[in-house]
């Protein structure tokens, strides 16, 4: 019941935050294009991520894919709070952090350790969160993760 309340506010959010909170342009690129990158780069390994879940690039936050891929987080509710754990750590903020992290720690105190963890992982990490990703697509991945210190 609670990952279904999540989930739904996620969807109800979306594209609001989207449209009023997110002043980059969209990418242009195509799961198609970031596949045909280099294997092990970022973008290459973005599209595997995106077609692993058959998701779709989504539109001027695509960044919050990249974040999965970096620090290795899957994609359950569980999953996505403690990966803006990790932002928070690394530090990150915003409205949209603050807000999954408060509804996710009332819904989640069983998984506080969890994200604790995910915490002291972004606190560890060199702040990457704001990097332009666009431009790093082409790179590969574990040069990005080791330059950052992310683990």
């Amino acid at each position: 019941m609670r990952d279904h309340i999540m989930e739904t506010l996620y969807e109800l959010t979306k594209i609001p935050y989207q449209k009023w909170f997110k002043r980059s342009e969209p990418w242009p690129w195509s799961i198609g294009d970031l596949l045909r990158l280099p294997i092990g780069s970022l973008g290459h390994d973005l599209g595997c991520f995106l077609l692993k879940y058959d998701f779709s690039i989504q539109p001027k936050i695509e960044d919050h894919d990249v974040f999965h891929v970096l620090t290795n987080t899957g994609i359950s509710v569980p999953d996505e709070i403690s990966m803006q754990y990790y932002l928070l750590g690394n530090g990150k903020r915003s409205l949209y952090l603050f807000t999954v992290i408060g509804l996710g720690t009332i819904f989640y105190p069983d998984k506080y350790k969890q994200f604790r963890l995910a915490y002291r992982k972004g606190k560890t990490a060199l702040p990457f969160y704001q990097l332009d990703f666009s431009k790093l697509l082409d790179q590969p991945l574990h040069k990005i993760k080791t330059t950052f210190l992310i683990f």
